[in-house]
């Protein structure tokens, strides 16, 4: 607790924004590889969500990069302050009852464990889109692989720099060999049952 500041209560607590919402808030952070298929099957995710009602919403990297985290660079320690700042803010999400979705690439262990501990172990919940390498690199979907086989990028996860494999993850994805809709399927599916309001 900072010195001189007191939290706020208002009068709507968290069960009733729940309550209202029909389902509870919890955060699913999506971590992989660039090119696994974590925003992808993270905003398909949002939109079957969202034609059910229930009240739901992505955060991307790139995305955040331009506002939220516009200030900071992709130094070590920027990288952590950029998680850092999504599970504050997700956490918040989650009190008003919101599923949150969360694509990061969160390569290092202490990184995802930190967000563990801001979010909550009951609202946090690791969802690891795994996909080898050489699959993510033939995707390149943002051409970043290849800027950092030139060198032109320093320090990308799964060339120059390495990627922490959870072990104890809460779901797995193997985006290589199975589809988009089923990776999807599997993952809706998950979020319904841990969001269910009496969960």
């Amino acid at each position: 607790m900072k010195k001189h500041i007191t939290p706020h209560r208002g009068e709507v607590c968290r069960p009733d924004r729940e309550q209202q919402n029909g389902h509870r808030g919890a955060v699913f952070w999506f971590t992989g590889l660039s090119g696994s298929g974590k925003s992808t099957i993270a905003h398909k995710v949002e939109k079957a969500l969202f034609d059910e009602g229930r009240k739901a919403y992505v955060f991307d990297g790139d995305n955040v990069r331009h506002g939220l985290c516009g200030d900071l660079s992709f130094s070590r320690e920027a990288r952590a302050e950029n998680i850092r700042r999504i599970a504050e803010v997700s956490k918040l999400f989650v009190e008003n009852g919101i599923i949150c979705m969360c694509a990061f690439i969160t390569p290092l262990k202490s990184d995802r464990d930190r967000v563990r501990d801001i979010v909550g172990e009951g609202d946090f919940h690791e969802v690891y889109i795994s996909c080898p390498v050489e699959v993510c690199e033939e995707r390149d979907v943002k051409g970043y692989y290849k800027l950092a086989r030139e060198g032109k990028i320093k320090n990308y996860t799964g060339i120059s720099a390495p990627y922490e494999e959870p072990k104890n993850a809460d779901i797995v994805i193997h985006s290589d060999r199975t589809s988009i809709d089923d990776s999807v399927q599997q993952v809706l599916d998950y979020v319904r049952e841990c969001t269910a309001n009496g969960k």
